[in-house]
């Protein structure tokens, strides 16, 4: 997802969404786990344009990532100047297209669109948000479950770019974050009727531009009752899922008070440890990473550091973890695998290099890591024991979008198109 993507006690469960998925389903951004891997599944090792699945025209450039669901997939997408939810199922066929209100322009007219932000579906219904600030479900068969106008209610976003940050599903709640040049905030909105259930401000005092957060929360644990963690601001906070109240902050990312560093990648949770991207990897020296590790209470900035990394991080694209394992997808095509507990990197690889960079994050599938470049060529590398390019794949058209391993394929989103690759019989 391009720019406009705690707490707990040892033996919690993170990187868990309250609602299940059932196997071969990708319900949200980084998928089943939040950590933007799948460890079973039958996944494409190569193919060409012309020898996917199948592709289907889409009728506007969306960024927004898809999401799979009991053998539909959901998206969002520009619609005749509307905003709009769309339906496919796995064969290709197109099942609906429900407009929600008129669009709002990127600010990045290249790489951004109205349909940045991903949906997120329970099983029951698809929660997305827009940059129109339209905020709506939908049902399975494409009817409007209900409908909030974000800026109507809490006025304009005020992002440098366009907005990014995905909803969370947890419990009976939908989150959201808005982290910008204005009275940021974290909110739990009703699963079923949209309702308002809490809203807390999240207001730190920051450089130029590092208020603005595209990072989707993450749920996790803390001392055995459901929370979520917010990174933007220069801080990491972690609420609770009941009311919001903030239950600890880590902050000192940036001692250096360095501007210019927006929220982008999305942290990711490994075990006890939650790995924040920090910075920017597009410009030199500026990438960094940090391990914190869950637990405690009001400020944790010093006794829950676990490592720090000034030599290593990412822009854009969020960190995958998988088998205990995390990979880095650096702006320039570096892969780093790490271990997320001690900040120790394992192995680095390289893909191609070309003038294009990285926005789509990471994905690993049962040992395979797939990264989209913004010209539209997707690599697939194994990873496991050591770096192993596979293939390179060019689509024919920009990507944006992070690819979605599901259900034994691989669904891809261009500017033009949605493709599927399935995986051949071995």
């Amino acid at each position: 997802m391009i720019l406009g993507k705690i707490a707990g006690c040892a033996g919690c469960i993170v990187g868990l969404s309250l609602v299940a998925a059932a196997p071969g389903d990708w319900p949200s951004w980084r998928g089943p786990s939040a950590q933007g891997s799948v460890s079973s599944g039958r996944f494409p090792e190569r193919w060409s344009a012309d020898s996917v699945t199948w592709k289907a025209e889409l009728p506007g450039k969306g960024t927004s990532t898809p999401v799979v669901a009991d053998g539909r997939i959901y998206l969002t997408s520009p619609l005749a100047g509307q905003d709009a939810f769309i339906a496919f199922d796995l064969q290709g066929h197109k099942l609906w297209e429900t407009p929600v209100g008129p669009l709002a322009d990127p600010r990045h007219r290249t790489l951004g669109s109205s349909c940045n932000a991903s949906p997120a579906t329970d099983g029951q219904a698809i929660y997305a948000q827009f940059k129109s600030g339209h905020f709506a479900a939908v049902s399975l068969d494409g009817k409007v479950l209900w409908k909030v106008d974000l800026t109507e209610r809490f006025g304009a976003e005020k992002l440098y770019w366009d907005s990014g940050t995905s909803p969370l599903i947890a419990g009976d709640s939908v989150i959201l974050s808005r982290l910008h040049d204005g009275e940021s905030w974290v909110a739990a909105f009703d699963r079923k009727s949209g309702e308002l259930r809490w809203k807390v401000a999240r207001n730190f005092v920051v450089p130029a531009e590092n208020n603005n957060g595209y990072a989707t929360p993450l749920r996790i644990d803390h001392a055995g009752k459901p929370a979520v963690v917010i990174w933007g601001a220069d801080h990491l906070t972690a609420h609770a899922l009941d009311d919001g109240r903030a239950l600890w902050t880590a902050g000192g990312f940036n001692p250096a008070a360095t501007g210019y560093w927006p929220a982008i990648a999305s942290p990711v949770l490994s075990g006890n440890t939650v790995l924040v991207p920090v910075g920017r990897d597009d410009r030199p020296n500026q990438a960094h990473c940090y391990g914190i590790r869950l637990g405690g209470s009001g400020d944790v900035s010093q006794t829950h550091r676990s490592w720090e990394r000034h030599d290593v991080g990412v822009f854009v694209a969020a960190p995958a973890v998988a088998d205990g394992r995390a990979y880095l997808l650096r702006h320039r095509g570096e892969v780093v695998c790490m271990d997320p507990t001690t900040g120790k990197t394992l192995w680095t690889g390289t893909l191609p290099k070309a003038t294009a960079p990285y926005y789509a994050s990471p994905v690993v599938a049962n040992g395979i890591l797939y990264a989209a470049r913004e010209d539209g060529v997707v690599f697939a590398a194994r990873v496991v024991p050591q770096f192993e390019i596979l293939s390179e794949n060019p689509m024919g058209e920009r990507i944006i979008a992070s690819p979605v391993p599901a259900t034994d394929r691989l669904i891809l989103r261009g500017d033009h198109h949605l493709f599927c690759i399935a995986s051949k019989p071995r």
